[in-house]
């Protein structure tokens, strides 16, 4: 039996979480997922500038699993990159400390919880909240446009859409 994987600690998470070639269709794109622990392994070493040793400490875990969340992060990273692949950041075992999210150009949008950080499944929308305004919260398809009901505690990136079977977002 395998050791179990501790809950690593992420400051913050992003508002953004899909960034891809300009002009390409996102349903053209191959994907490469980065997990939130290899996010925060990024932005302590690599935005922040802090020792492995620093960031392992602020993270909760190893500096040899720092170090490895890290090289992994940038591997992935450098795949999107160069190969022109479309990056998705999700989940992974974490926690977040606050309710801060990473800032995406202007303004801050909700953090906490668990999975993304803005609601207990990591879907974006918190408990008794149907979404902005009030409105129904909606998946979507962005290959065919086709719209089915959220259901919370079903993250939408991981239902596939019943026309076309393309992975659904989140409106």
């Amino acid at each position: 039996m395998s050791r179990p994987c501790c809950q690593r600690h992420v400051g913050c998470a992003p508002d953004a979480i899909y960034f891809k070639p300009a002009g390409v269709p996102l349903r053209l794109l191959e994907e490469v997922v980065l997990a939130l622990d290899e996010l925060e392994a990024l932005r302590l070493a690599d935005l922040n500038g802090q020792y492995q040793e620093q960031a392992a400490e602020q993270m909760k875990i190893s500096r040899a699993t720092f170090a490895r969340i890290v090289e992994v992060a940038r591997k992935k990273v450098a795949d999107a990159l160069i190969n022109g692949k479309a990056l998705r950041i999700e989940g992974g075992p974490v926690v977040i400390k606050g309710d801060n999210t990473m800032p995406a150009g202007q303004g801050k949008g909700q953090g906490g919880g668990r999975g993304m950080g803005r609601g207990p499944c990591g879907c974006g929308q918190r408990r008794g909240q149907g979404g902005r305004g009030g409105a129904p919260a909606q998946c979507v398809c962005p290959q065919c446009g086709e719209h089915v009901p959220h259901v919370p505690g079903e993250p939408c990136a991981q239902k596939t859409c019943p026309k076309c079977g393309a992975r659904m977002t989140r409106e």
